[in-house]
């Protein structure tokens, strides 16, 4: 098997994901805007939460569940893009 530039990808993306514990606890520039400027109690919830706060249920230590929600986020949409991918390029040559 000859290897393709999105398996170089796809290696990275799990190696962050890794190090995706170590990340800044502080809320994200959105978050922080909206907390400044006191609109983020009007904030809406999603209308579907696969994994809520990157913690998946059952899993006692923060850190494991934040791997284990990016590797599963990470994996969905490789699979849907892979098979978006596959579709249209069987499209094509047909």
């Amino acid at each position: 098997m000859r290897l393709k530039w999105w398996h170089g990808v796809l290696v990275l993306t799990f190696l962050l994901v890794l190090l995706s514990p170590l990340a800044s606890s502080w809320p994200d520039g959105l978050e922080r805007v909206a907390e400044d400027y006191g609109f983020a109690e009007k904030a809406a919830d999603s209308p579907y939460q696969f994994i809520p706060d990157y913690v998946v249920p059952g899993v006692r230590s923060d850190a494991l569940a934040t791997i284990l929600a990016g590797m599963i986020g990470t994996l969905i949409l490789f699979g849907i893009g892979y098979g978006l991918a596959r579709l249209l390029r069987s499209k094509n040559e047909a």
